[in-house]
């Protein structure tokens, strides 16, 4: 029995490609001369599968080395020992794929969804005549990520054990409840990536940058973080968050009673740097012209939250939902916004007198992969705003400030 061998592609011409593609959609859609896709071992280096519906497709060891599949949608496929090297696959969905000793090196899966995907190593015995079953291997090593860019990415719950990521970029990327154990990530960018409840157990992080990596509830017993760059991380939150010795609810609750009565009733504190976790939910709270520069509200439930006026700089409201929220006037400038939710959020102008009002100010906020389908964002002021791959579709933004 031979140790090793180089996978044996079979060409496929584009016609039969096609047909093939075609018999898929009708498998997909329950008709007549349907037929489920298998291309197992065939080579589609440098082929063009872009926006395609390849749900549930068998691409086990086949060559897609320098193919374009932005956008597609993978999920449920089989590209078991796949060759994927520099592959273009941005925001290609692959939940639940089995990417079992996938080479994907040099790949770039930025914005892509892998939720629950399993990229752990894999190997593929072939079948031969004379020398029974051989391993097939890539040139590099199967279950490879090095060099791969997976900036904002979701890879939630992802199996990556024993994973070879070295150099990858995986800013911004949502890998919490991931199993990475004994994975190697030296110099890999997880700057910005939520790893909460991440399983890091006998990782290799040397040399990585971490900056304001989300680690709640992470696991990174036994792992290696030798130089790694761990600046502004985010940590567990407190069970409770004081201001002046008095707990956050209660502060809140005042801030809310003076909104509520003009004035005449409770009080306006600054809460710049308050860590508003422990609240759990905001969720319609009224909090009109809110002073909280650089707080962290990361992952909280905002829905239809009042914050009118609110004066949010440099804030963290990664990964939260504030759908329908009243943001108008707000300075929001140099905040983060990464995977936010904001359909239908109101983020135009304040009006406060005659003829005059206060711009939403988001110069210099990242909204990287942020949803602001159906925002009002008349007049809004963007300048140097981080927007790649946010969902812009029936947002408004009339006389906006953009740089294009």
């Amino acid at each position: 029995m031979s140790s090793r061998a180089q996978p044996h592609h079979l060409a496929l011409d584009a016609q039969a490609l096609r047909e093939a593609v075609e018999a898929h959609q009708r498998y997909l859609a329950g008709r007549s001369g349907g037929r489920r896709l298998s291309l197992t071992y065939a080579d589609l280096s440098n082929c063009t599968l872009e926006g395609l519906d390849l749900r549930e497709a068998d691409f086990a060891g086949a060559n897609f080395h320098g193919a374009t599949l932005a956008r597609a949608n993978l999920s449920r496929g089989i590209l078991f020992g796949a060759d994927l090297r520099e592959a273009d696959m941005r925001r290609a969905n692959l939940g639940r794929a089995d990417l079992r000793g996938a080479c994907m090196r040099g790949a770039n899966l930025s914005g892509a969804e892998l939720p629950g995907c399993d990229l752990r190593e894999g190997r593929i015995a072939l079948q031969d005549k004379l020398d029974g079953f051989r391993i097939l291997r890539h040139e590099h090593r199967p279950g490879e990520l090095n060099y791969a860019i997976l900036s904002g990415a979701n890879l939630a719950g992802a199996q990556m054990a024993g994973a070879v990521a070295m150099s990858s970029d995986f800013t911004d990327a949502n890998l919490s409840g991931a199993q990475m154990a004994g994975a190697k990530l030296t110099r890999a960018v997880l700057d910005g990536a939520d790893l909460t409840g991440a399983d890091l157990a006998g990782a290799d992080l040397s040399g990585a940058s971490m900056k304001r990596t989300v680690l709640t509830g992470a696991n990174l017993d036994r792992a290696t973080l030798d130089d790694v760059d761990m600046s502004d991380v985010l940590r567990a939150p407190p069970e409770v968050f004081f201001v002046d010795n008095r707990p956050l609810d209660q502060v809140l609750a005042e801030h809310e009673a003076y909104c509520d009565t003009g004035g005449e009733r409770g009080a306006v504190i600054d809460l710049s740097k308050a860590d508003f976790r422990p609240m759990h939910t905001l969720k319609a709270r009224k909090f009109t012209a809110l002073v909280a520069r650089n707080a962290i509200f990361f992952g909280l439930d905002m829905q239809g939250v009042q914050l009118q006026g609110a004066d949010l700089s440099g804030s963290d409201f990664r990964g939260c939902d504030l759908r329908d929220a009243d943001l108008r006037g707000a300075k929001l400038a140099g905040a983060s916004f990464t995977r936010a939710d904001l359909r239908g959020a109101l983020l135009g102008p304040l009006t406060i007198g005659d003829g005059r009002f206060v711009r939403t100010d988001f110069t210099r906020a990242t909204l990287r992969n942020a949803d602001l389908r159906g925002a009002q964002a008349a007049r809004a002021r963007f300048l140097e705003a981080d927007m790649t791959g946010a969902n812009l579709q029936g947002c408004d933004l009339t006389d906006a400030e953009l740089e294009v």
